[in-house]
């Protein structure tokens, strides 16, 4: 503190320090609070109201389309029958062939004369859907509970073989139970305790896999499944075969990260030391631009290049095929490494220069003077530049390993779904796939905390502080 009070003084630090505070504020504590409220909240559509006032519009529905569809068979020479697709205004118009079409506007077709006596009417979803024993959304561990039964509701819904008009007084009558049953659930619910962690038991949640006896010893006979049972990832019940899909996804990312990281660690720490330590300095201008050149293309672009290597198509299956090597295209996109290869080539600076910058700090005198003690190349390394180097390994490590846990676009445009999603990819899919965005909210939250936790534990292994990072700069 007093070093910068002396070198910026006392209106630059407190600039400095304020612009550091709002930073962190805005960009950091702030998103993670509302990620993490969004996260214990239940979502708004597996709330007992939610259910009642889709159960009401539902009925409203029904009877307005039971409205456009009641036909006198006398004057039409048969019944209308047919598939309802309900419009945007929620009413349809019948086609002559009997098809129902949606109508574009509040219109309807030519007006037709209701009959009470009508039973035939055509399929109507909303309907089909009005009645009041509709499931409440609950945990997965409680049994199944039904509206009429929680709220002690007459149990009512729209049969098909009534008469119209019967069916639109029922229709009418679940409507009006339904909209009492929305304004008791509001009141209810805005008085209850709002947050719940049920969003965060999706992750742990174990589901059904389906597989037939041959397929299961498949499955059963490969590493990674066993590796998974091992730990508790996957388990059988009952002679079926169970997994905690998303801490398997979870895992399984956090793995690849870790590993494509260490690969990107025993490419670079080379390099680095090369450039750093090795080379002189007009050599280690041109090794660097070898390096830098690459990175003017935007990611994107870069990314999308490499599938012109890796297509089965592409380049290496091109080279591979003219050599007479194979017969038949490889199939890159399916294998995993692949997607480690095109992370270290994306990530490769974020490594490469953190370990530069603290060996090149490093006197040369020291290395000269242990080769000349008789001190080995390995041992070098091992007494002398890698523990000179810890933090600017440990930068490199942390922003590597965090840019490939979170890396979307490398998993998601070189495998093109013929791998294994990462995590990324699921969280992406809650949020935008299955607008399920406070399920995905939970997984985004605790994601975060694993990542947190495992640089925690690097930092700790690496016996590197905070203050150490600045030799890095």
């Amino acid at each position: 503190m007093k070093s910068l009070l002396n070198g910026f003084g006392r209106t630059l630090t407190i600039v400095f320090f304020v612009a550091v505070l709002v930073w962190g504020l805005v960009l950091i504590i702030l998103p993670q609070l509302t990620m993490l409220e969004r996260a214990a909240t239940a979502p708004k559509r597996q709330l007992d109201s939610s259910i009642a006032l889709s159960l009401r519009r539902d009925a409203r529905t029904c009877v307005s389309v039971l409205d456009a569809y009641t036909v006198n068979p006398a004057e039409n020479g048969a019944s209308n029958t047919g598939l309802s697709i309900p419009s945007v205004s929620g009413m349809a118009l019948p086609s002559p062939s009997g098809m129902a079409v949606p109508s574009s506007s509040t219109m309807t077709g030519p007006k037709a004369k209701a009959s009470a006596e009508v039973v035939n009417r055509p399929y109507i979803l909303q309907c089909d859907r009005a009645s009041t024993h509709k499931q409440l959304v609950r945990e997965d561990s409680v049994a199944k509970l039904w509206l009429d039964e929680a709220y002690d509701v007459e149990t009512l819904s729209v049969e098909a073989a009534d008469p119209i008009a019967v069916q639109k007084q029922t229709a009418e009558k679940i409507a009006l139970i339904a909209d009492d049953l929305y304004l008791q659930m509001k009141q209810a619910e805005a008085a209850a305790f709002p947050y719940t962690t049920g969003n965060f038991g999706k992750l742990f949640a174990a589901r059904l896999i389906p597989l037939s006896p041959a397929q299961k010893d498949i499955e059963d006979a490969k590493l990674s499944k066993q590796l998974y049972g091992l730990i508790g990832l996957r388990f059988e019940r009952d002679g079926q075969i169970y997994e905690r899909i998303g801490l398997v996804t979870l895992t399984r990312t956090i793995s690849f990260a870790l590993m494509a990281t260490t690969l990107a660690l025993l490419l670079c720490y080379p390099v680095a030391y090369k450039v750093a330590l090795a080379s002189t300095p007009e050599r280690a201008v041109w090794l660097f631009m070898g390096l830098v050149i690459p990175y003017a293309i935007v990611e994107l672009m870069r990314v999308y290049a490499w599938t012109t290597i890796v297509d089965n198509q592409g380049l290496l299956n091109g080279v591979l095929t003219g050599l007479g090597m194979i017969a038949d295209p490889i199939q890159f996109k399916r294998m995993p490494a692949t997607v480690f290869v095109v992370i270290v080539y994306t990530y490769v600076l974020f490594m490469v220069f953190p370990i530069f910058n603290v060996m090149s700090t490093l006197d040369k005198n020291q290395i000269e003077a242990a080769k000349d003690l008789g001190a080995s190349t390995v041992r070098t390394h091992r007494r002398i530049i890698i523990p000179h180097s810890k933090p600017g390994i440990a930068v490199g490590c942390i922003a590597t390993f965090m840019l490939a846990a979170g890396a979307f676009s490398v998993p998601r445009i070189i495998s093109r779904g013929l791998q294994s999603e990462w995590f990324s990819q699921t969280i992406y899919n809650k949020f935008f796939e299955s607008e399920n965005s406070n399920v995905g909210a939970a997984y985004s939250f605790t994601y975060t905390l694993v990542c947190f936790v495992i640089v925690g534990l690097f930092m700790w292994l690496m016996r590197t502080r905070l203050k150490d990072f600045a030799r890095v700069q």
